[in-house]
Parts: C-alpha cells; structure tokens; sequence
C-alpha cells in the first residue's frame, strides 16, 4: 500500500478537532495529518507536537479553502461549523470522506441537501449530535440486553465552564437563537416541544437535579430509529457540574435510561451513566475519532459514498471501549423494574 494521504482536520486547533488529532495520532502512530486553523502559529505549533502531521492555513470563505491546488488528502473533518459549506465541497470534489460535527439539528438541512445532490461523489459522516455521536453510541451499546424498546431517555449536564471553547460556545449561541423547542419522539411522532412540556430536571450523578429542557438534537431521530422505540427525548441541563462541586475541574455526565422487555419477554428498566472527569471535550474528541478511523479505512470496510450517521457506520461496543480508554466511567445503577406498559406491534 502507498502511502496514506493526511487528514484534513478543519479547527484542528479547537478544542474538538486538537482532541480528535491527539487521539488519531495516539492510535495511529504515523498516521498523516494536516492540522488547518486560521492562526498559522498555533496549528504549525500543534502539528509540531503531533509529529507526521502539517499545518494549514484555511479561509471558510474560499471555495478552495485558499489552500494550493496540489494539496491532497484522505478525509476532511469539520471541527467547525462549516457555514458555507466549502469543506464538503472541497471533500465531494475529491472524492474523499467528510465528516462534520457542528450543524446541528437546526441547520442540518443545506448539508443534507448538499450531500444528497451528489451522493455518489463521497461518503460524507453527519456527526453533529451531541459530543459526535459518542452519546448516541453509548446508549446503543446499553440497548443491546433488550428485545423491545419502548422508551429512551437522555439527560446530559454541560458544565457552564465546559462549553468547547469559543466555537462550541459560538455553536451553543447559534442552536438556541435559532429555536428554544425541542425535538422528541413521543408515541411514535416526531414533535417539537416548548415552555413548559420542555422542561425537565436532570440528575447529576451525586443524586442532585438541575433544571434542564429538552433540545433539538439529532440523538432523537437517531436513537428513535435505530431501536424503534416510540418514546425518545434527550434533555440537557448547563450548570455546575458534580466535578466542580467536588471542587474539581468541570466533569461531563449523561443519563441513558431506557425502558422496554428483556430477550425474556420481562419488563426492563436501566440507567446507565457515562461520566467523564475531563469534561466534554475528550468524549467528543472520541466521537470525531472514531468516525475518522472508519472513514479512512483504518478499521472495517471501505465506506461507500452517501450520507451516514454514526450509528450506521460505527460499532457501539468499539467506540464504548474507545471512551473507557479516554478516560471515561461507564456506571450501571439501580433502578425499578419498567411498568412494562402494552405496545403494540407494528
């Protein structure tokens, strides 16, 4: 085999895409990288860091990127918001992957019509669920004990100190001036909620709640869909995290409860909670990396062109191992048995 051409990570200094770079580069020891960032000084001091890796200098707001005309590479990621929609082009030209994580359920829509127009040109990964699909991943790992779903539940707790730094602030900003409702799937529907049907109470993992709302994120239609169950809603809640009132750094949490029957035919209920102690950033830095690996033929078969989600490219069990690596806890807690309420099949 020739010699791999570098990723192009667009925001390769940010939080998400210097966190998704280090991990690449921690599993992939020679694995080529191009680190592109609007500060020259930063990305070449990075890439400098990373080894087997170059900078970049890119402008959004050129076609090409304002990068040369003989610039190669395997994959392009967006660790940012990709507002203009030339890194996609700029991929699709090529015929190389594209991963991005920042549209957000309430701008996908370009991206996917974008992707759509020409979906035999590259396989392009629509990640921008919350922390890069990790969450998503994470839930379906614990789906697997059961035979019906019937319920899913998320409640996440950002840290107000742990926002992703000012292009994850920026995104955050964008998303809630764009719509305060969010997206659930109740009885089978997709339907936005607001005021008070949006509120909710998550727990962090000390037992304390935070008050929170349901948000429109692609988890919902991506969960919903993958199990089929009916009932699905992800709530978040932005405040202090239990990390800092242990008087540590800020810490990342998400509930995952899920309700239905067993391969027994019992009713079921489970909570699972994936906490991390670092906060968001390496759960999403995960969620970008893995997705990198699969796209560029690092691990499984070749991704054929089209749209794809992580859950439809990436082994749940694979990208849970790859978080406990990172760094984070996976903890099981007890709870009551499901009310195993009737739902009919389809």
């Amino acid at each position: 085999m020739g010699q791999r051409e570098p990723v192009l990570i667009l925001g390769g200094t940010g939080q998400a895409g210097a966190g998704a770079a280090a991990l690449l580069r921690r599993w992939h020891p020679t694995l080529p990288l191009t680190i592109a960032g609007r500060d020259p000084e930063r990305a070449r001091r990075l890439a400098d860091e990373l080894g087997h890796a170059m900078a970049a200098t890119v402008d959004l707001r050129r076609r090409d990127l304002g990068l040369p005309a003989t610039t190669a590479c395997s994959a392009v990621v967006a660790a940012l918001w990709d507002d203009r929609l030339h890194g996609l082009r700029y991929a699709r030209e090529r015929g190389v992957p594209y991963l991005s994580i920042s549209s957000g359920l309430v701008d996908i829509a370009p991206e996917i019509v974008a992707g759509a127009q020409r979906a035999e040109a590259a396989p392009i990964l629509v990640a921008s669920h919350f922390c890069a699909g990790a969450v998503v991943l994470a839930a379906l790992h614990a789906a697997r004990e059961f035979d019906r779903i019937d319920t899913v539940r998320i409640g996440a707790v950002l840290d107000e100190q742990d926002t992703g730094g000012p292009a994850g602030a920026a995104d955050l900003e964008r998303w809630s001036t764009a719509t305060t409702a969010g997206l659930v799937r109740r009885d089978g529907v997709f339907t936005w909620v607001d005021g008070p049907d949006a509120e909710a109470e998550v727990r962090r993992a000390d037992g304390t709640g935070l008050p929170g709302r349901s948000i429109a994120v692609l988890d919902v239609p991506s969960l919903a869909l993958a199990t089929d169950a009916p009932d699905v809603r992800f709530d978040l809640a932005v405040g202090e995290s239990t990390g800092r009132r242990l008087g540590g750094p800020a810490s990342f949490e998400a509930g995952i409860e899920i309700e239905g029957t067993d391969r027994a035919g019992t009713p079921t209920r489970t909570l699972r909670r994936l906490s991390h102690p670092s906060g968001q950033r390496p759960v999403t830095a995960t969620g970008v990396a893995v997705g990198v690996e699969r796209l560029v033929g690092l691990r499984g078969a070749a991704v054929a062109p089209g749209l794809h989600t992580p859950e439809a490219l990436l082994d749940p069990a694979y990208a849970v191992e790859r978080l406990a690596e990172s760094g984070a806890v996976f903890t099981d807690v007890a709870v009551g048995r499901s009310s195993g309420a009737a739902r009919s099949a389809s």
